[in-house]
């Protein structure tokens, strides 16, 4: 009879000891809004950030202010073959985390910003250190528009008034009210690992660790978001703004390889405050293994000076790394400001990259 109630019990127990590293796909979703549940997550509220500010900013001085005298180059590009393009897959770099992609026909911005300043006040933070590498009426006519999370250097109030309601928007839970106040009503709003196919591209809101708010009083009340955007010859995955977890193999496998990853490689520094949320560019690189892509494509660099390192940091950071590592240089694209990448066609390469991911 022991031996019986025994078998019952293990055999009640069996998927949870089998699923131990498993996360509900709800597992983000808190009473008043959304949470990262991933284990080691460390939430870093006021104390912190006024630990970094005070102690170290202000009397350690350890933040670096060679973003005062830099200059990055500004690469021209062909707006007339942009707004022509309808074949090819490229990828242009207009700053910060702000991309057009050309992929099957579609043009697609993410996380669009134009703005000179990123804050709640136009007159105050941080300044635009380079232009937009593509002015805005220069740009093709935008299909779709992909959104990260609400912080201001990827939710840009003037850029969305100036894009207007003509393309579709696709967003984290939680934003739809905000584009409302601005007019804009044609978008869909999409809970990790929701996914919707427009124009025959797959646009999959995939998990990433960070945070939202605009305010100091709606903390996590919007969720926060990568994007996988799956076409039927071109993968390409956009990390918008995230510190390292465990799911960036889980999106590898379900969606990988990609062509290229649109990874963020700065804003890292001080790492005691900045590493939950924001990865270096040697974390930037696992988050390339893992969801199994062919070409890195760095993002979230030298255009805000939103932490302590050197402005020109990231990049060398990144390519020391790849050295170290022994990976191919070729693959790392590090673009100019208005820089365009045309990504070889992933047929091209399938042998390439399943030899390489292997």
């Amino acid at each position: 009879m022991k031996i019986l109630l025994l078998f019952l019990i293990l055999a009640m127990l069996s998927p949870l000891l089998s699923q131990d590293n498993a996360m509900p796909e709800n597992a983000h979703h808190a009473r008043s809004g959304f949470k990262n549940p991933y284990p080691g997550y460390k939430e870093q509220g006021l104390k912190e950030l006024m630990k970094w500010l005070i102690w170290d900013r202000l009397i350690k001085n350890e933040k670096s202010n060679e973003a005062d005298s830099v200059v990055f180059e500004l690469a021209k590009n062909d707006p007339a073959w942009l707004q022509k393009n309808q074949n090819k897959f490229s990828i242009t770099w207009v700053g910060h985390a702000s991309l057009l992609i050309q992929i099957e026909g579609l043009n697609i911005l993410t996380d669009p910003v134009w703005s000179n300043t990123v804050s709640p006040v136009s007159f105050i933070g941080p300044p635009r250190l380079t232009q937009p590498g593509i002015a805005l009426d220069s740009l093709p006519p935008i299909d779709v528009v992909v959104i990260s999370h609400d912080h201001y250097d990827h939710l840009d109030v003037e850029t969305l008034k100036a894009l207007g309601n003509e393309p579709l928007y696709l967003i984290p839970l939680g934003i739809g009210s905000f584009l409302e106040d601005l007019d804009i009503t044609n978008y869909q709003e999409l809970d990790w690992w929701d996914e919707i196919t427009f124009n025959g591209i797959r646009f999959v809101c995939t998990p990433t660790q960070h945070f939202s708010g605009r305010t100091m009083f709606d903390r996590n009340r919007t969720l926060w978001c990568s994007w996988a955007i799956i076409g039927n010859n071109s993968r390409l995955y956009f990390t918008g703004d995230t510190g390292y977890f465990p799911g960036f193999k889980e999106i590898g496998e379900r969606f990988g390889p990609f062509d290229v990853a649109a990874i963020p490689i700065g804003a890292y520094k001080p790492r005691w405050f900045m590493a939950p949320v924001h990865v270096d560019p040697i974390e930037a690189v696992d988050v390339y293994l893992d969801v199994k892509a062919r070409y890195f494509v760095p993002i979230h660099w030298g255009t805000f000076q939103l932490s302590d390192e050197p402005i020109t940091d990231p990049p060398k950071v990144l390519m020391k790394e790849v050295s170290f590592r022994k990976l191919d240089e070729k693959l790392f694209k590090v673009l100019k400001h208005g820089e365009t990448f045309i990504v070889p066609h992933l047929e091209q390469n399938l042998k390439k990259i399943k030899n390489w991911v292997e």
